[in-house]
């Protein structure tokens, strides 16, 4: 901890709260973040807020090819000493979601490791998980609560869960302390690591059908589906009765509480004419 203070002196840097700073300090964290990619020696990884580079240097130490992109332009001078340390480290100044990240890595396979701020965790995981082609797998430090949601089962999802899961197998791997942290946080963090499936959960054709029905189903969560539907799609309840009687779904259920199976089976029986079509809806 001393030594990560000493060093943003030396640089003459102070983290920005606006920019959602927190670096970490602890090693043993860091080396578990790297381990946890499981990088292999032919891969590269996109890393998403590499600032001062301390697990820049791990992942550039097991990968063939690091390109790091930092939005912050005073982390030059730090990460140049990465690089001149290690020369497979590539970086990129700049915000991540203004870049194609299947761009910036080329035509190879590639793992994400970010430590992401948490007032854009989900903007920038939703732009690498839609990323074409997408990621291997990601490694993400970010807000405890928030890698829960990623892998939350019923009856705890939400529109982050769905997002997730959809392309890829999230797990919690563990916890990190405000203390590893500097300045501290004043919630806790973990990491999360999302495999990715082979093919998403619903077909790109179908997308913006399923989520215009998440998106409704969630805009008013602690109503029943029946009543969230109706009011969201502007359909009659008796409508959203009879579907939801097609799909097995229950109609006193909750969004939080519907499963994948039930996700499949209310696209596989939305009436689609009363919708207008199923090219009618907005990403998440």
């Amino acid at each position: 901890m001393t030594d990560l203070r000493q060093r943003l002196r030396r640089y003459g840097l102070r983290p920005r709260k606006g920019l959602g700073q927190h670096f970490l300090a602890w090693p043993q964290v860091l080396d578990r973040i790297a381990d946890a990619a499981e990088l292999q020696p032919h891969e590269t990884v996109l890393e998403i807020g590499p600032g001062l580079g301390d697990l820049t240097a791990r992942l550039a130490q097991r990968a063939a090819r690091v390109v790091a992109v930092e939005v912050d332009p005073r982390m030059r001078w730090p990460l140049a000493e990465v690089q001149q340390a290690h020369p497979n480290i590539e970086v990129v100044f700049g915000d991540i979601l203004q870049h194609d990240p299947a761009a910036l890595v080329g035509s190879t396979p590639y793992v994400v490791v970010a430590n992401l701020p948490y007032n854009i965790t989900a903007a920038v995981t939703r732009h690498v998980l839609q990323a074409e082609p997408r990621p291997a797998r990601l490694v993400l430090l970010v807000q405890r609560e928030v890698a829960e949601r990623m892998a939350a089962a019923p009856p705890r999802m939400s529109l982050l869960t769905l997002l997730v899961q959809l392309y890829g197998q999230p797990r919690v791997l563990f916890r990190v302390p405000p203390a590893a942290f500097v300045p501290r946080p004043k919630v806790e963090s973990a990491v999360v690591r999302i495999d990715m499936l082979p093919t998403p959960r619903v077909p790109e054709a179908r997308l913006p059908l399923f989520w215009r029905l998440a998106r409704a189903a969630f805009a008013q969560k602690r109503k029943q589906v029946r009543n969230s539907l109706a009011a969201g799609l502007r359909l009659s309840k008796a409508e959203v009765q009879a579907w939801l009687q097609r799909a097995r779904v229950e109609p006193t259920a909750r969004a939080e509480a519907l499963d994948w199976d039930a996700w499949q089976r209310l696209l596989a029986t939305a009436p689609i004419a009363r919708l207008g079509g199923e090219a009618t809806a907005a990403r998440p």
